[in-house]
């Protein structure tokens, strides 16, 4: 992020979900998912278990993800998921990032 020159905050604690990366001056938040502990549909890195245990936590991380999305949103801020399987592109994933970044009001 650095090298494309945005500063930013590092999972801020006074935003709801404490986004990965803040970026207070543009009202935006990125979080950054791991696929399985996220339950990522669809992703080959994401597969859902078979005990009992792990189905209910990771329906609790999906639902908590949600919950803190929706209050960024409330909030007025912008927000953006970065996959764990997207970072294996890192020149189609910085594209996205300064696409988002840098759009005004979006």
């Amino acid at each position: 992020m650095h090298r494309l020159g945005f500063r930013f905050r590092v999972c801020d604690k006074n935003l709801p979900g404490k986004p990965d990366l803040t970026f207070r001056s543009r009202r935006k938040v990125i979080f950054v998912h791991g696929c399985f502990w996220h339950a990522h549909a669809g992703c080959p890195l994401s597969h859902i278990p078979k005990y009992r245990f792990w189905r209910q936590k990771l329906a609790a991380n999906v639902k908590r993800d949600r919950n803190a999305v929706r209050s960024i949103k409330a909030m007025g801020w912008k927000w953006l998921i970065v996959w764990e399987c997207e970072l294996k592109r890192e020149a189609a994933v910085a594209k996205k990032l300064e696409k988002f970044l840098s759009a005004l009001g979006g």
